[in-house]
C-alpha cells in the first residue's frame, strides 16, 4: 500500500461534492423529463444527438459513442423508441452490415416538445447557480479533464466536433 497517492482532506471533499452533485443533477433531469415528457433521459439524449447529426441519422455505433450507452442499452432503448414511432433502424445503403438509426419526423416532434422544459431544467439546476466566472471556471475544469482523458485514449470521439444535446435545430452558441 506504499506509494498510494491519497486524497488530501480538501481533494476528498471535492470529490465527495462532485459525486453528490452529479447525482442530484442526474436526478433532477430523469425526474423533470420523465413527469413533463414521459421519457427517460436516455431517450432524450439518443433523440437529440440523431437531430443534430446529418439528415438526422447516425450509425449505432457512432450513437452509443455519443450518448456513451453499450451496444445492448443502445439497443434496447432503440427498440422501445422505435415502437413509439420516434426512430427506426435501417441498413446503411452502400454497406449492408452497418445499422443506422434515424430520428422520424414524430420523434422530432416529441423531442421539440421535450427541450424547452429540458433546458429549463438544465439552466435551473446547473447554470443559474453559477456566477459567469464560476461557470467558465467549471466549463476550463472539465476541459482539463477531457484534454487528460484523451490524452490516455478514453474520449468518446476525436473524429467529430462535440454534438450538444440540447435545443433541436439550434445555431451554434448559446440557445
Amino acid at each position: 500500500m506504499s506509494g498510494t497517492r491519497w486524497l488530501s482532506d480538501e481533494e476528498q471533499r471535492i470529490w465527495r461534492a462532485y459525486l453528490a452533485g452529479t447525482r442530484l443533477l442526474h436526478e433532477a433531469l430523469e425526474r423533470q423529463l420523465q413527469r413533463d415528457s414521459g421519457m427517460p433521459h436516455a431517450y432524450y439524449m439518443i433523440l437529440a444527438m440523431l437531430s443534430e447529426a446529418s439528415d438526422r441519422t447516425l450509425t449505432m455505433t457512432r450513437l452509443a459513442r455519443v450518448t456513451g450507452f453499450s451496444a445492448s442499452r443502445l439497443s434496447h432503448a432503440m427498440a422501445r423508441l422505435e415502437e413509439k414511432g420516434w426512430v427506426r433502424r435501417v441498413k446503411h445503403e452502400r454497406d449492408r452490415r452497418t445499422t443506422m438509426a434515424e430520428l422520424t419526423g414524430e420523434g422530432f416532434t416529441v423531442l421539440e416538445a421535450a427541450a424547452p422544459g429540458h433546458v429549463e431544467e438544465v439552466r435551473r439546476r446547473l447554470f443559474d447557480p453559477l456566477t459567469p466566472e464560476q461557470a467558465q471556471g467549471f466549463r476550463d475544469a472539465l476541459a482539463a479533464l477531457m484534454d487528460a482523458y484523451a490524452r490516455e485514449g478514453d474520449d468518446l470521439d476525436t473524429e467529430d466536433p462535440p454534438v450538444t444535446p440540447w435545443a433541436p435545430g439550434c445555431p451554434p452558441g448559446p440557445c
